[in-house]
């Protein structure tokens, strides 16, 4: 079991000693209105038995007690992540999964091998792991692509990532459809896929446009430079600027997408996150010290890089999009969405529907929702 090694409260000390630009800050707190107090307040406690809610309020029934249970009983389950991390190696993607969760749950953090060599073709390794904080259990599960853009000849690398993708889809399908099928179905589903470019300042690559054009119809992807501090903050801010037109001009949706906004407050939250995309990022798994604070950073012979200060780079924007805010979302986007265009592909395939798609081609968003009133029929057909 491993615990996490920072509380949220150590944290917050810690960000209060960080010099952060004053936009920045002004920006920060409007994507998370909580950074500035990390001090989560206590849960509300349902009101005794046979206890009025206040002086002589008879009305009172007790249907806000609903949340408690809720908690109680997600407490109780816990809670499943997958990330997938896909790149080139040395981009230093094991790294940043240890700074994320303050816990060597890489892959390399695992299984150290001096005399590992770059595959010859992708493989996909996987590595599960039960955290545990302040009495919340998660099992995170972090996928690893070794051998992704690591060859000459690249052609099609992105295929065996994608057939994991709709494996994992497909044994979950199965399960769901099973006559006798187990109380809670175990989700190996990939929630978000962090894909890492190259700081290379220049544009996207070919191969980073075949891979997010394909993948992102099937998983949430969350692009990332990997190892910003190579870059001058006016290189970082041209190559975000010219990322960001790449993927509009190539038709790229990633995460948060827009069609998936729920209501004006979040697609305000959502469309600050869109204008930081991508998160220029650093990673470290050492400790140093700094005005007296022991911080993740990156020692150089100018100064110290402190991974959680906004003002050095981005780890802490990208740290809350995937776990402090979005990560409920991101999972049911995956499930709603991602997941109901595969479901509805199968089983129109399975019952030999005559609706004029072959068997590979991939529905749309829109039809997978529109198609979520037939689940219920389909499943009882089958």
């Amino acid at each position: 079991m491993l615990r996490l090694g920072l509380r949220l409260e150590d944290m917050a000390a810690c960000g209060a000693e960080m010099h952060i630009n004053p936009e920045m800050e002004v920006l920060w707190s409007e994507v998370n209105p909580s950074h500035s107090n990390m001090s989560a307040p206590p849960h509300p406690q349902p009101p005794a038995k046979g206890a009025s809610h206040g002086t002589g309020d008879f009305s009172y029934v007790g249907i806000d007690a609903i949340l408690e249970q809720m908690r109680r009983k997600a407490m109780k389950q816990g809670f499943e992540l997958n990330i997938m991390i896909v790149g080139q190696s040395g981009l230093g993607k094991s790294t940043l999964m240890n700074t994320l969760f303050k816990s060597k749950v890489s892959r390399k953090s695992v299984v150290s091998n001096p005399e590992e060599r770059i595959p010859k073709t992708i493989e996909i390794k996987s590595i599960s792991h039960d955290i545990e904080e302040k009495g919340v259990r998660m099992k995170l599960t972090v996928i690893d692509t070794p051998g992704f853009g690591d060859h000459i000849n690249n052609e099609n690398c992105w295929q065996p990532i994608m057939k994991f993708i709709n494996d994992q889809y497909e044994q979950y399908l199965q399960e769901e459809i099973n006559i006798d099928r187990k109380k809670r179905i175990p989700d190996s589903r990939v929630h978000c896929c962090m894909y890492f470019i190259p700081p290379t300042g220049h544009c996207l690559r070919p191969l980073d446009v075949e891979f997010m054009s394909r993948l992102s119809k099937v998983v949430n992807i969350v692009p990332v430079i990997a190892k910003a501090d190579t870059l001058t903050l006016e290189e970082r801010d041209f190559f975000k600027q010219t990322i960001r037109e790449g993927l509009r001009a190539n038709g790229i949706d990633v995460y948060p997408q827009k069609e998936f906004d729920e209501d004006a407050d979040d697609r305000m939250i959502n469309d600050k996150i869109r204008e930081m995309i991508p998160f220029a990022v650093v990673g470290s798994d050492q400790e140093y010290q700094v005005n007296g604070k022991r911080l993740l950073g990156r020692k150089t012979k100018w100064g110290t890089i402190e991974v959680e200060n906004i003002a050095h780079c981005e780890f802490a924007y990208l740290r809350d999009l995937l776990i402090r805010t979005h990560m409920q979302n991101i999972k049911d986007i995956t499930s709603s969405i991602h997941y109901e265009v595969y479901r509805v592909r199968r089983l129109n395939e399975t019952n030999a529907q005559p609706n004029g798609q072959p068997p590979n081609t991939l529905v749309n968003p829109q039809q997978a929702n529109g198609a979520a009133a037939q689940h219920q029929v389909l499943t009882h057909e089958m």
